[in-house]
């Protein structure tokens, strides 16, 4: 695991990134930034076509809704998956807990589960500004819930599941199993953390290297703070920044993945040590030439394939292993 990258230093990029880069530059369009949350929405969801490969066959995807909350979910179950109760990864999608939703992680989602054997329960939780802090937290546990409680009933496998998410919904996933620990969770078996968003102090000096063009930038990023936390003394909370958990001991096995282009590459990195140093067991890989959210724009960025491979191999790794004398490896 690296330390990650002096203050000011730039790594050298992909090609295919400054190819993208210099598109976005070139196209005059205005910037996430510039934008209210509903225009927000829409240019993410529009961005889908330019930079999604097209969506891939499953061998089942459904629609549910969690009746207690209520919380939108939908199940995919890979090709190959097994033919009784399927091990499953709960997703909980990024966007600054402001955009984002089904069907702009639907690639994704899909080519997780097929790539893995595994089924994929995405979670379509309230979006802030219309909903901040805690509503994205409280959907995200309850998802938990329901899915655990309901898992034979939805063909799925108690005994045989993960959490993940991307940037905002990685900060979901890991709050989420941050607050699980002490809970019966036996088959709870690993997490997956793209980039993610654990510390809302955005002070962190990744802040001020992430150039003009990226998917995700300083202004942004403070932005979505901005429209999901009320108070800013919210910002110190766990729930909201994982980073200032008392103790991370007691997570499962974590995979996690940083980018040098980012805003958050810092904090990801601090995170990643963090976990380590408390004998929580990681995988860390750090794509030095690759920005934030690249992992579900595999039209314009090859590196995208490399990244959920990397994904699918943990899942497959942790969730098709045996058990030894009950507890989980």
């Amino acid at each position: 695991m690296g330390d990650g990258l002096e203050p000011g230093a730039m790594p050298a990029l992909d090609p295919a990134v400054l190819k993208w880069l210099e598109a976005v530059r070139s196209s005059g369009r205005k910037r996430l930034d510039e934008l209210a949350p509903t225009d927000m929405r829409s240019a993410y969801a529009a961005g889908r076509a330019l930079t999604q490969l097209p969506p891939p066959e499953v061998a089942e995807v459904t629609d549910i809704l969690d009746p207690g909350a209520p919380v939108p979910l939908r199940l995919y179950r890979g090709i190959g998956t097994d033919a009784g109760k399927a091990p499953f990864l709960i997703y909980f999608h990024g966007g600054g807990w402001v955009m984002g939703g089904l069907d702009t992680h639907d690639v994704m989602c899909r080519t997780i589960a097929n790539d893995a054997r595994i089924a994929v329960v995405a979670v379509d939780y309230r979006l802030a500004p219309e909903n901040p802090f805690p509503a994205a937290v409280e959907d995200a546990a309850g998802a938990m819930r329901f899915l655990k409680a309901s898992a034979s009933r939805l063909g799925l496998d108690e005994g045989r599941w993960a959490i993940g998410g991307d940037s905002a919904g990685a900060n979901l996933a890991v709050v989420t199993a941050l607050g699980a620990r002490g809970a019966p969770s036996a088959g709870f078996r690993c997490q997956i953390l793209l980039y993610p968003n654990v510390d809302a102090a955005t002070e962190a000096p990744s802040f001020d290297r992430a150039p003009g063009g990226s998917p995700l930038t300083a202004a942004l990023m403070r932005k979505f703070i901005g429209h999901y936390i009320v108070d800013p003394e919210q910002r110190k909370d766990w729930r909201v920044s994982p980073l200032r958990a008392p103790t991370l001991r007691g997570l499962p096995p974590t995979l996690i993945l940083t980018v040098g282009i980012d805003p958050l590459c810092d904090e990801g990195l601090a995170f990643a040590r963090r976990l380590s140093d408390e004998g929580v067991r990681v995988l860390h890989t750090h794509f030095s030439d690759q920005f934030h959210g690249f992992a579900n724009m595999g039209k314009v960025l090859p590196a995208a394939r490399t990244a959920l491979g990397l994904v699918a191999g943990e899942l497959d790794r942790h969730l098709y292993a045996p058990s030894v004398d009950g507890a989980d490896v």
